[in-house]
């Protein structure tokens, strides 16, 4: 089920019953809000999407660097990887609640200063606790604007849908992937100094701050989010819901242990530092032209199961290649992974489609979201003890392969032409 009139469309289309500017916005949204207001929401999702990886792809190209330079274990260090998920679980739910209270706009606002924050304060901690605090800052201020973006973009672009997540997949990617390559030769550059390398990423977030500001004030998205809460919507009660929840959990997995420990595989394999970062930049770079092209595809089609195979099938290629040859067909391998990464933009993408209206595409996106990064926390971590107990990287690339077989499943699943209103309504006991 589509939710796009027309992908190609450059004005908006005027709300619906089922649309989620509500009633208290309706003139305003009738009369269309001004072309500055339009450009202005357009440049800030860009720029609140290039601040939404850089806090941890900067750290995975550092990584053994801030081990020596804090004293950590690998099973410390796989816990440090293991944060950003727990913290999108922890904080995401909140984004509902606090977009009711504030505003979306507002609270994504937020959410750059909290990243802005975190990423200049953590390098000069000085010890694990202090690092790890500051960290979860700038992965709370991740976390919300995660959740809400979805929300964001289907309120000011619910006809553009699949345009508008593509775009911001691909300024996702591209933060991610700058991210990556840039943060090893810029600490060169520099002096050597890690903690320089990880806090120059704060400029970028200042500046992600400001288009935000002027947005602050706009209301349309509380009233979507207030609703939610009387609606009878019950998220649980939907098949849907749990599959895709589960599919962002798995992929999610994937990426978090890609971007903590891939530059560590190639590193471990012989591949140089500077060369390592940038195969994760490659890897990460996949999802520019991937992400922008996978939400449009996919909003066009009724079931999003082959993608789902397609993506999987990659992934499994590139695992093996990894286990088998890490360095000789390093470029290959981290193309491949790449490509498969881009399950989460399908994921954005499906979040929009699986639900009718508004309201629901606020409760699944905040559910499938926090529930998927819940999901996610051990594997980050457990790679960490593996590597440590095992002395190797054949037992984490085989747990990493073994579980792409239930993403592909959950993921087909979550992929079916319905929705979540329709499966919650069907499951509810008779009155």
């Amino acid at each position: 089920m589509g939710l796009m009139a027309s992908e190609e469309t450059p004005t908006m289309a005027p709300p619906t019953a089922d649309s989620p500017i509500s009633s208290d916005v309706g003139a305003e949204a009738k009369a269309g809000p001004r072309a500055w207001t339009i450009r202005l929401v357009t440049v800030g999702i860009v720029l609140a999407a290039l601040n939404l990886r850089p806090a941890i792809t900067s750290l995975g190209a550092l990584l053994e660097e801030v081990r020596d330079g804090l004293g950590m274990s690998g099973s410390v260090a796989g816990l440090l990887t293991s944060v950003p998920p727990l913290c999108f679980a922890v904080f995401g739910v909140m984004a509902p609640r606090l977009a009711k209270r504030f505003g979306a706009s507002a609270v994504v606002c937020f959410g750059m200063a909290a990243i802005a924050a975190g990423l200049i304060i953590r390098p000069y901690t000085g010890n694990t606790v202090g690092f790890l605090v500051a960290s979860a800052l700038a992965l709370m201020g991740i976390a919300v604007s995660n959740v809400l973006m979805p929300v964001i973009v289907k309120r000011w672009f619910p006809d553009r849908v699949g345009s508008m997540t593509g775009l911001y997949s691909m300024a996702l990617a591209a933060g991610t992937s700058l991210a990556a390559a840039l943060t090893v030769p810029m600490t060169d550059a520099m002096g050597g100094s890690w903690q320089t390398g990880l806090a120059v990423w704060a400029g970028l977030a200042v500046a992600a701050v400001l288009p935000w500001i002027p947005l602050v004030r706009d209301k349309g998205p509380v009233q979507q989010v207030r609703a939610a809460g009387d609606d009878g919507l019950r998220i649980t009660r939907s098949r849907t819901a749990w599959a895709l929840a589960v599919f962002f959990g798995l992929q999610a997995t994937a990426a978090y242990i890609t971007m903590g420990w891939m530059a560590q595989i190639f590193r471990d394999s012989g591949v140089s530092a500077s060369t390592a970062g940038v195969l994760l930049a490659v890897t990460m770079a996949m999802g520019v032209p991937f992400g922008f092209v996978i939400p449009r595809v996919a909003a066009r089609l009724p079931s999003q199961g082959p993608m789902v195979v397609a993506l999987g099938l990659c992934g499994l290629a590139g695992y093996a290649g990894m286990y088998f040859a890490p360095s000789s067909g390093a470029w290959a391998w981290a193309v491949l992974l790449g490509i498969s990464n881009c399950s989460f933009p399908l994921a954005l993408t499906m979040v929009g489609m699986r639900a009718r209206t508004g309201v629901g595409v606020a409760k699944l996106s905040a559910f499938a979201q926090s529930t998927g990064y819940l999901i996610s926390i051990p594997g980050p971590l457990l790679v960490g003890v593996l590597y440590q107990h095992t002395g190797g990287w054949s037992a984490p690339i085989a747990l990493m392969a073994a579980l792409m077989v239930p993403q592909i499943v959950v993921g087909v699943l979550a992929g079916r032409n319905r929705t979540v209103e329709d499966e919650a309504a069907a499951a509810a006991p008779a009155s």
